[in-house]
């Protein structure tokens, strides 16, 4: 049976609770991945300081940890979900095609490794036409926030938040409906809204995780390296401050003072500086500049060390790629593929629950062997990998179209249009089978000997 009003709203009030302990974590890495031209002081900055090096402070904010986060996301994408032994994508790839999650999976991809959780939520629905289309949406957790049982699999709650145009609007998910709860504007008493019931027999929330560990919760790619983050701040705070007060040389003069400001001005711009003054009454030096050398040094050691740990290529965060080869730039990338074919496993299995959920919606029979394709994000040259492919055929009797899809990848080509090139292979041998029969038929027959 559904829940009632009272339990619906001890449930939210419980899960908002829950959530409000996380959001302090959450918020801070949503800080260090945003490009906010209006935070105004670096982390640990004393009040107090002056305008001019807080000014300084804004500008030496250079996000890193976005990049690194970025470096995994746009080398995962999934085109396909497949049974074993099969060359087609199960029907319930439909569904994620209706849903658009070509490009939605990015959102899910991204929330994932950053926080180290996302949530996909599926949910029936259907078309204007009557069809049955399942609703699949990506949720940070940010907006979600889940509580789990013994079964890691499936949520006993989820409560998610929602747009609204005043106040605050939630939805509450179990195994049997969606409950609506509205908190009006200036008012902490709820108002219970619509129920929608789903009857899908779970919580039709899937979580997502960046990685798999036993003894440790998840904390996605960025938390860790914060520190790292700080250090490259404050390092370049220090360039700007000794860029800004020090980067020239500055003359001095001991025993004459300029009139006015003008002669002041054409004093320091001049090129040969003459005092009308006892000689042994003036003296006349300057100050050398600073050397910048030693805080772009301390930097780029800082990038090179975030780029060790955080398995992310130096190249891609110093921008030091010059006359570099196809074997040293798969070299140079090794690292990061290990550590983004980790992030598929889990990541993978996380979309093989969710696509097997919405086939139970749509009345296809899960098939707890099916497996999701991933866009293959290795650097290789064209050349190289149909080479090597070529080679399989002929030496290892693969059939050529059980390549077709590696070929796709490295030359971009989308999964659809794949699916055209079987299908023009199939009428063509249809076409060369009944032209031989034909021709067979033309061809009179050899008398009996």
């Amino acid at each position: 049976m559904p829940l009632t009003n009272p339990q619906v709203f001890e449930a939210v009030e419980e899960l908002k609770n829950q959530r409000s302990t996380d959001m302090a974590r959450l918020d801070k890495i949503r800080n260090y991945l945003r490009d906010d031209p209006d935070r105004k002081n670096l982390e640990g900055l004393p009040s107090g300081t002056p305008a001019e090096m807080q000014r300084l402070a804004r500008l030496s904010r250079v996000n890193m940890l976005k990049f690194v986060v970025n470096s995994r996301v746009q080398s995962m994408y999934v085109d396909g979900f497949r049974a074993p032994r099969a060359d087609s994508d199960v029907d319930t790839w439909a569904v994620w095609q209706a849903n658009g999650m070509d490009a939605r999976q990015i959102g899910v991809h991204r929330a994932a490794l950053a926080y180290g959780a996302a949530y996909l939520t599926v949910l029936p629905g259907e078309t204007d036409d009557g069809n049955l289309v399942p609703v699949m949406r990506g949720a940070s957790p940010r907006n979600l926030t889940t509580v789990y049982g013994d079964d890691d699999m499936w949520p006993l709650l989820a409560l998610e938040k929602r747009r609204a145009r005043s106040g605050e609007l939630w939805r509450l998910i179990d195994d049997e409906a969606v409950y609506w709860v509205r908190y009006p504007k200036d008012s902490a008493r709820p108002e219970m809204g619509d129920v929608d019931i789903h009857d899908v027999g779970v919580v039709p929330v899937i979580r997502y995780s960046d990685t798999n560990d036993l003894d440790d919760p998840t904390t996605g790619i960025v938390e860790p390296f914060i520190p790292l983050q700080d250090q490259i701040n404050m390092t370049t705070f220090g360039l700007l401050v000794a860029q800004h007060f020090g980067a020239f040389k500055q003359r001095w003069i001991i025993g004459w003072l300029a009139e006015d400001e003008e002669q002041r001005l054409k004093a320091s711009a001049s090129v040969l500086f003459t005092v009308d003054e006892d000689p042994s009454q003036v003296q006349i030096g300057e100050w050398s500049e600073t050397d910048l050398s030693g805080y772009i040094q301390s930097r780029e050691a800082t990038l090179k060390h975030l780029a060790t740990v955080s398995q992310t290529p130096a190249h891609e965060l110093i921008g030091e790629m010059v006359n570099i080869s196809a074997d040293a730039l798969v070299a140079a990338e090794a690292s990061k593929q290990r550590a983004i074919e980790e992030n598929k496993r889990v990541v993978g299995e996380a979309h093989e629950q969710a696509l097997n959920l919405a086939g139970q919606m749509i009345g296809v029979e899960p098939d707890t062997g099916a497996f999701v394709r991933w866009q293959d994000s290795e650097a290789r040259s064209l050349a190289q990998l149909v080479d090597a492919l070529g080679k399989a055929v002929s030496l290892l009797g693969i059939p050529p179209q059980a390549l077709w899809d590696r070929v796709a990848d490295a030359m971009g080509v989308p999964q659809q249009e794949v699916e055209g090139w079987r299908a023009l292979a199939q009428s063509g041998n249809a076409f060369a089978g009944l032209e031989q029969m034909l021709r067979e038929q033309s061809e009179p027959a050899e008398p009996a000997a």
